[in-house]
């Protein structure tokens, strides 16, 4: 299952142009629902506002190599492995999501437009594929059942859903149907795996159409966050925060006795 090219096949009952148009108005999509977002939460002007704000309280000019420096350090931590997570499960299972999530549309864009008409795909790429989607599904799953802020902190039940989980289910739905046509198809369950394929289309047409009203979006605007937050930590103008206490704790051991779970 994992060299086989689904695409490859569906574009025997699907012409290869309009798959690759729905792929196209999928990103369309992505852009729309993304400004839209913007235009109603006024999240750039948001930060060109702290921006400029925080640069007349800055206690430091930063060169250019320094804001650079800045940035990379932000990209290779901050961004590249969800540092500020630290070191523990919900790290873990973020980063298995996102580089699933990044393989999965990789792969999926580059068995379209380039291996859906007949040419055969490399047998690395289909591997890359179901290994996203599988990834996608591990990071997925362990976030939504155990580690979820209103499951683990707050005693809610895992079952309980809320506008802000739209990115997150149409996501794994998105994964599971995929895995699950990929493997249908090349099983020879032909008719069971057309159940599955529109599934994943529609898994697909929420996840990229709803932006607007998911995460999605968020995941454009917290790089942005995370680097103004460096740099103003840099410059020493900490978004208009004060600086740490410089003083002893004074919590006892009291603070010590439960397993931090609140998030």
């Amino acid at each position: 299952m994992l060299t086989h090219n689904p695409f490859a096949d569906l574009a025997l009952i699907i012409s290869a142009q309009a798959i690759q148009f729905f792929v196209i108005a999928m990103i369309l999509f992505i852009i729309i629902g993304t400004s839209l977002d913007m235009l109603h939460k006024k999240n750039v002007i948001y930060f060109f506002r702290n921006a400029k704000k925080a640069k007349k309280s800055a206690k430091t000019e930063l060169s250019t190599g320094k804001k650079t420096a800045v940035i990379l350090k932000t990209v290779a931590s901050d961004i590249a492995t969800t540092s500020e997570l630290g070191f523990g499960k919900r790290r873990l299972a973020h980063v298995l999501g996102m580089y699933g999530t990044i393989l999965f549309w990789i792969a999926s864009v580059i068995l379209i437009f380039k291996y859906s008409e007949g040419v055969e795909a490399p047998t690395y790429i289909p591997i890359m594929w179901h290994i996203g989607a599988i990834m996608t599904c591990v990071g997925g799953y362990w976030f939504w059942f155990f580690l979820r802020v209103d499951v683990s902190a707050e005693a809610h039940p895992w079952y309980r859903i809320i506008t802000a989980d739209l990115f997150v289910l149409a996501l794994l739905a998105c994964a599971t149907f995929g895995l699950a046509w990929s493997f249908l198809q090349s099983s020879g369950m032909t008719g069971l795996s057309y159940l599955f394929l529109i599934l994943f289309f529609l898994a697909n047409l929420v996840l990229f159409g709803g932006v607007y009203w998911s995460k999605f979006a968020h995941m454009f605007y917290k790089p942005g966050a995370a680097i103004q937050k460096n740099l103003a930590e840099a410059d020493g103008s900490r978004d208009n925060l004060p600086p740490p206490a410089d003083a002893p704790e004074q919590f006892g051991l009291g603070i010590k006795r439960e397993q931090p779970k609140h998030y």
